[in-house]
């Protein structure tokens, strides 16, 4: 199991960045929480941050974490572990990705997102979405 975090970046008009993989990456082009594997001796908040960092050019502040999603690929399992966070310093310049783009919430389900990324993404957006009754 590959521990991994990852960054739901929340703008203050409430978007979120969400990152596109590139084309030499595995699951090419599908839409992801940026983030990366959690080193041993590492935190997950201490991985987030300096992964944002390396791959986004970011500085960002972690505000609390969401619960892990673990899932299988046909070839390695996954332990995604999600926090919500804010930019506090750096301008966006992609490294590893393809792309990137800030949603409103009630667009990320439309999007053409990495298996594992999936329950985080409804699991955010079921957070902060008011019940109906």
């Amino acid at each position: 199991m590959i521990d991994v975090a990852c960054a739901i970046i929340v703008s203050p008009k409430g978007q979120v960045l969400v990152t596109q993989r590139s084309t030499t990456m595995k699951l090419p082009l599908k839409m992801e929480f940026p983030g990366g594997k959690v080193e041993k001796g590492e935190t997950s908040s201490a991985c987030l941050i300096r992964e944002i960092k390396e791959e986004l050019n970011l500085d960002i502040k972690v505000i609390f974490e969401m619960p892990a999603n673990e899932h299988v690929y046909p070839d390695f399992n996954i332990r995604l572990i999600p926090f919500v966070c804010e930019i506090t310093g750096g301008m966006i310049a992609l490294k590893e990705h393809a792309d990137y783009c800030w949603f409103n919430a009630n667009e990320l389900p439309d999007l053409d997102w990495a298996a594992a990324d999936i329950p985080v993404m409804k699991n955010y957006v079921n957070s902060i979405t008011p019940v109906r009754t």
